[in-house]
């Protein structure tokens, strides 16, 4: 009507920032890789995939995979363990984030960002593969690059070191070495996780001191033992004594000075 003023339009406030563009940032895929740690015949080994395509096709990598639209990245690690694994249940086993790894030439197909996740097995089945890997296989944990199986794909020999020495020092200070072992284990099979993972030989009887000296580290099952070769009495068996951390810690040997120029043999 004639007269009538016209309600003007409400106005942004001078603070107001403009609408999010997700079409402004360049796109990147994030992906979760698993070093996977298990005792096999008295030794340290990794699970490794070989890459049945590129890049890379060939080589041996960590096991893992980019995350689902509806994923957490340890739902994606879990998923990922039990099909490199074949264990149904993955639930109760050690798994940690290490941390994430950004580089942004560490994938030549695009930017990707991983995750990643330090595991234990203790009883470990037959390595399955799939998805992209020509096939799956527990190796020999040999150092950064596995020993003879050469240089890991995309930056996984980092990652693997990383994860070995995360392992190795939480050995120290947490009661972790029992994930390696069955339910029931003897002392010394539990000496052995810590000397196939620090590769050095402990004193049995320091380390058995130790260990029953440390409150909630490990517990004895009454009337239960276990025969373990030669000619001694059956060896008491133990399970997880429920406790986190270790007090005191547990430390690793220093290891021996190189001998220098000159030092006799």
């Amino acid at each position: 009507m004639p007269g009538t003023d016209t309600p003007a339009a409400p106005s942004a406030p001078a603070h107001a920032t403009p609408a999010y563009d997700k079409h402004a940032y360049e796109p990147f895929a994030v992906t979760v890789d698993l070093a996977v740690f298990t005792i096999r015949s008295g030794t340290l080994h990794i699970l490794l995939v070989e890459r049945g395509q590129e890049p890379y096709a060939g080589r041996w990598a960590l096991p893992g995979g980019f995350l689902r639209p509806d994923e957490s990245a340890e739902a994606a690690a879990r998923r990922e363990l039990a099909e490199e694994t074949g264990l149904d249940d993955v639930a109760g086993l050690h798994l940690e984030q290490l941390r994430t790894y950004s580089d942004p030439r560490r994938d030549p197909r695009m930017r990707v960002v991983s995750v990643a996740f330090a595991a234990l097995v203790p009883d470990a089945p037959q390595a399955h593969g799939g998805g992209d890997a020509a096939r799956a296989a527990w190796i020999p944990y040999g150092g950064e690059d596995t020993g003879a199986h050469g240089p890991l794909a995309f930056d996984h020999d980092r990652i693997l070191a990383d994860a070995h020495e995360r392992i190795g020092g939480k050995l120290e200070y947490t009661c972790l070495a029992t994930a390696f072992c069955p339910p029931e284990f003897t002392l010394g099979e539990l000496r052995h996780v810590y000397e196939v993972v620090w590769g050095t030989e402990l004193d049995p009887a320091n380390f058995r001191r130790k260990v029953l000296a440390t409150p909630g580290f490990v517990a004895q099952i009454p009337g239960a033992s276990r025969l373990t070769g030669g000619r001694g009495k059956p060896a008491a068996l133990y399970r997880g004594g429920g406790a986190d951390s270790l007090h005191p810690p547990l430390l690793r040997p220093a290891p021996e000075p190189a001998p220098t120029e000159g030092t006799r043999r």
